[in-house]
């Protein structure tokens, strides 16, 4: 493999139009280390729609991010061993620029961004005023010349990584940020440039950090809570000057004004002359994502391959109210009769089993009816089933059970209003009327049922939307706090990245890796 070693904008721009390739940016300052190698690690196996990529290691001190005390002249360097680093961990290239390449009239005489209030009040931006400022603003600097179609980040700056998520946003640049969880040495300090400060004594201090952070995951976890107070009086106690500890929502970087499923607790201390930052997530269960919206959306395709892709459950919760149905069509039995549908719902014994190809069969009573349940009969039928108060009640109680642990994904009209309202992430997931009938058509003639004219399934989709809209026991409705996806346009593969960029925006790679 050809390794490029660029240092001015016309060595990078040369070496840009050469590839054929997407670029994958990786941002360093440098003094490069086994944190680094596994973000290049990942970026190499990163996949951006089946197209050829090129990793770039980027390193650059940048002035702006320190300040007047800090450490901007002594900061660790070494671009020679760097280089060795950035070719033997897996790199295409290596882009060192000097601060004239990214400054030409110096730092101070450019354009600056400046990061909104709402994600600096807290954690290093409380104490480092402009620090986060000089990340953004270099980073675009960054973008700008690079031109890359991902960026690759550690999780061990969550704050940055939060603020650099909402700068690409907020620019709507088309962009795509991969995170990577934070690597540690074998004595469970993260690994960071300025570890190389600490002597051997102040590296067994430093060892507190991250112990006082995984003996509170351990509290949280058997519901003894998280004692601030106490964290900083024993990392003071062993030997630490304590910055802050804080508690916040990691999605928002606020403090939590209700009990959330995920909890960011942060920490940064002094040992000896070396600031240092740490930080572990909380949690009570594994992650849920709840899926909701109309007939005909996709749901249940999108929701399978998400299960898959991110190592999920999947919880057809749609499949269970058709195979309701089905068994009241079986037996003759009106949905609107209470009194015989709570008798039957007495011997209902419902599977769903995971095949080896990660599909879901539907056992009912010891009958595989996943295929049946998705006739035109049964669909015609399940909303009247559903808009039962009775059926909600028992089906609504078998879904809670099933995600008390998390770890799932689940799909249907009321996941993320009545059945999961403290999930993680709720999507609204739907499409034109047309565009849904569209589906439909092709999914019937796909499963072999009866050829259906578009404009007759279009008006069943109408009348159903109508009916889970307006009923009266959990109708349809997006939930307030959903995430509205509208997929005219689009095709599986990319609604289900989609989701899963708003899933990353959540749950950190350390808490929920991805499979594989």
């Amino acid at each position: 493999m050809n390794f490029s070693i660029l240092r001015t904008h016309e060595e990078l721009g040369q070496w840009r139009e050469e590839q054929r390739a997407e670029i994958i940016l990786v941002p360093t300052m440098g003094c490069l280390h086994s944190g680094h190698s596994r973000l290049i690690e990942v970026a190499r196996t990163c996949e951006f729609n089946k197209k050829e990529l090129v990793v770039l290691v980027s390193i650059f001190v940048n002035p702006l991010q320190f300040g007047p005390d800090e450490d901007f002249k002594t900061y660790p360097r070494g671009l020679e061993k760097d280089i060795e680093l950035a070719t033997a961990f897996g790199a295409n290239a290596l882009w060192a620029p000097s601060t004239d390449q990214i400054f030409p009239k110096g730092p101070k005489s450019h354009f600056q961004i400046q990061v909104p209030k709402s994600l600096t009040s807290y954690l290093c931006g409380q104490s480092r005023a402009g620090h986060f400022d000089g990340v953004a603003t270099v980073v675009l600097r960054l973008l700008t010349l690079v031109k890359p179609r991902m960026l690759v980040l550690g999780e061990k700056d969550w704050q940055q990584l939060v603020i650099l998520r909402a700068l690409l946003k907020d620019l709507d640049l088309a962009i795509k940020i991969k995170s990577v969880a934070t690597v540690r040495d074998k004595d469970g300090l993260a690994c960071s440039s300025r570890n190389q400060y600490l002597d051997a004594s102040e590296r067994l201090m430093a060892q507190s950090l991250p112990k006082e952070l995984s003996n509170a995951v351990a509290s949280y976890k058997n519901q003894k809570g998280i004692n601030i107070p106490t964290i900083k009086s024993s990392l003071e106690q062993n030997g630490l000057k304590v910055d802050y500890v804080e508690l916040l929502d990691p999605q928002f970087l606020q403090p939590i004004k209700q009990n959330k499923n995920l909890a960011l607790l942060a920490a940064a201390v002094r040992c000896g002359s070396t600031r240092l930052i740490d930080h572990t997530f909380l949690m009570t269960r594994n992650p849920i994502v709840a899926i909701d919206g109309p007939a005909g959306a996709g749901k249940s395709t999108v929701t399978r391959e998400l299960a898959k892709k991110l190592g999920l459950l999947y919880l057809d919760t749609g499949a269970m109210y058709r195979s309701v149905a089905w068994i009241l069509k079986e037996n003759e039995i009106d949905p609107q009769n209470e009194e015989a549908v709570k008798k039957i719902l007495k011997t209902f014994d419902l599977e769903l089993k995971q095949a080896h190809d990660k599909s879901i069969k539907v056992i009912v009573n010891g009958n595989n009816i996943s295929n049946s349940i998705r006739s035109p009969d049964i669909t015609a039928l399940v909303s009247f089933v559903a808009a039962q108060k009775v059926v909600r009640d028992f089906l609504t109680t078998q879904q809670q059970k099933i995600g008390l642990k998390g770890g799932l994904v689940a799909e249907g009209r009321d996941i993320g209003t009545a059945v999961f309202p403290d999930a993680e992430l709720k999507v609204f997931l739907t499409a034109s009327t047309g565009e849904r009938a569209r589906r439909r058509v092709l999914d019937l003639k796909n499963q072999g049922f009866f050829k259906s004219e578009i404009n007759e399934v279009e008006a069943q989709i109408k009348e159903r939307d109508r009916l889970d809209s307006t009923r009266s026991i959990s109708p349809l409705v997006k939930a307030d706090d959903a995430i509205e996806l509208i997929t005219d346009g689009m095709n599986i593969n990319n609604v289900v990245i989609a989701i899963e960029d708003l899933f990353r925006e959540r749950i950190p790679e350390e808490v929920w890796p991805t499979p594989g």
